[in-house]
């Protein structure tokens, strides 16, 4: 299917397992990062729906009187 001097190009497994270290670090400060992201989005997304939530109150009590004195 594929030649192996293809495959070789993309794959590559080092002799000495030190290299991937810093492979490691860096996939771990990445992940870290995508984490804290994730949890800042979710964190203001709650505060913004607990927002949203107040105003839909607010204008539902205003609009209620409006209804009363029309009938």
């Amino acid at each position: 299917m594929f030649h192996p001097l293809v495959l070789s190009l993309f794959l590559y497994f080092p002799e000495d397992k030190s290299e991937y270290i810093p492979a490691a670090i860096t996939f771990v400060i990445f992940l870290i990062g995508a984490l804290l992201t994730m949890r800042i989005i979710i964190v203001v997304s709650k505060r913004e729906a607990k927002k949203a939530k107040e105003l839909e109150e607010q204008l539902k009590q205003q609009q209620h009187p409006k209804e009363e004195r029309l009938t």
